[in-house]
């Protein structure tokens, strides 16, 4: 954990940038973000809002190839150097830091979004944006194959669809059917967004039914199972290069260059399809962790702004946020060049991307399940959950070993 902490401080000390220079005001404000999809925008955007409010903004972000952002707020914080603004990541994260969490209940934002973080009937976290995601697929690719999109709703249909694409590798011109990755610096994939499979897939939205059980140690042996047989497929169909080793980068972009049919991510990748000029369709099916049929994908405000109540530029850090909301270049910001779906009821802007546009219909059809991950700890899932899914992606174990370790890693949990 040391060498993690230390090499990730190196990292910062070289690539944290101010994203505006030349400021003399003597002010600076800190902003800490888990999004590295939308670094640059970020802070095009803080270097314009910087010279605007005379102040110096350094944004770091910290996530996807970078590692954790967790390991370095606690860095940062032992240091005596916390962020004015970091990101969270829900309830969990929250109790972790609710020490030094600003209250927004006032704030002039907070009227506007349905989806503000909340505890105890007050606010604390300023939405980043709704993001969502399911299977992304190459539309193009499944026409070429006679795969019908509108048929992947289940274990069994995705499947026979693997099967299919697998054999056809060489006339699509593909290098795998899936573009995922399992290695332990990307458990955000496997023990964060694929666990969410296992916790809400096919039940109503909110509906905590199978968390709240998992959190007791009592396990629906026949759902992990079924679970189990989607985690297999995902893996044996993927890349072993990019499911073992590959990062961020190598994952997304397999999927960008036409090498891979499905995409494990989220509509964040919406500004890397962008940045490398993809033309082919695209957007989201369900997942396919269950037999039953399930129609939707999981949509929600993943993360979250917090104010450091301890910070010397409260005024700063609350107009920051607030402007981004109550400006248009703080809307453009958001929804043109971030390609993020605004979480607030008065931009009126429209996202660009394809799995945006995407995540809109499903949710606009009412077809969406939860995000439920969050209501476990960060280090059940990174540092139990993780290394779990990483053997069996490197067949270290088996399905049944798989099974059998991820039912004693709950039933552990649930004793602590």
């Amino acid at each position: 954990m040391k060498k993690l902490v230390l090499a990730l401080m190196a990292v910062l000390a070289v690539v944290a940038l101010t994203a505006c220079g030349g400021q003399k005001s003597g002010k600076t404000l800190t902003l800490m973000q888990n999004k590295p999809e939308i670094d640059a925008q970020l802070k095009a955007y803080a270097a314009e809002w910087g010279k605007k409010n005379n102040v110096t903004v350094v944004i770091k972000s910290i996530g996807g190839t970078s590692g954790g952002m967790g390991p370095q707020l606690k860095a940062d914080y032992a240091a005596g150097d916390m962020p004015d603004i970091f990101a969270f990541d829900g309830l969990e994260a929250y109790k972790e830091w609710e020490g030094v969490i600003l209250d927004l209940s006032n704030e002039p934002w907070v009227s506007k979004t349905s989806v503000a973080f909340k505890y105890n009937g007050k606010v604390y976290g300023f939405p980043v944006a709704v993001e969502g995601w399911g299977m992304a697929y190459n539309a193009d690719l499944l026409a070429k194959a006679g795969i019908d999109p509108k048929t992947l709703n289940n274990y069994e249909a995705y499947k026979a669809a693997f099967e299919k694409l697998n054999a056809m590798k060489k006339e699509l011109g593909i290098d795998s059917v899936v573009s995922m990755a399992a290695s332990v610096e990307m458990g955000w994939v496997t023990a964060h967004h694929n666990f969410n499979s296992l916790l809400s897939n096919g039940l109503p939205y909110g509906d905590l039914s199978v968390v709240n059980d998992l959190l007791a140690g009592k396990v629906d042996e026949q759902r992990l199972s079924e679970y189990a047989d989607w985690v297999e497929l995902l893996f044996k169909y993927a890349d072993k290069t990019v499911l073992l080793t590959g990062n961020y980068d190598a994952q997304v972009g397999a999927f960008a260059a036409g090498k891979a049919v499905f995409l494990h991510q989220g509509n964040w990748v919406d500004p890397n399809m962008k940045t490398a000029n993809v033309t082919f369709k695209m957007a989201f099916a369900p997942h396919g962790s269950m037999k039953q049929v399930t129609d939707g994908i999981f949509v929600a405000a993943p993360s979250f702004y917090a104010i450091n109540k301890d910070s010397k530029n409260l005024a700063l850090a609350k107009k920051f946020l607030n402007d981004f909301v109550e400006t248009p270049e703080g809307n453009n910001y958001m929804v043109k060049e971030a390609l993020m779906i605004p979480a607030f009821s008065n931009i009126t802007l429209n996202p660009e991307g394809q799995l945006s546009k995407s995540v809109q219909e499903w949710a606009s059809a009412g077809k969406v399940y939860s995000w439920n991950q969050y209501y476990f700890t960060g280090d059940f899932r990174d540092k139990i959950l993780t290394p779990i899914y990483n053997q069996f992606a490197a067949g270290k174990i088996s399905k049944s070993q798989f099974v059998a370790l991820m039912k004693k890693a709950f039933e552990e949990n649930a004793k602590k």
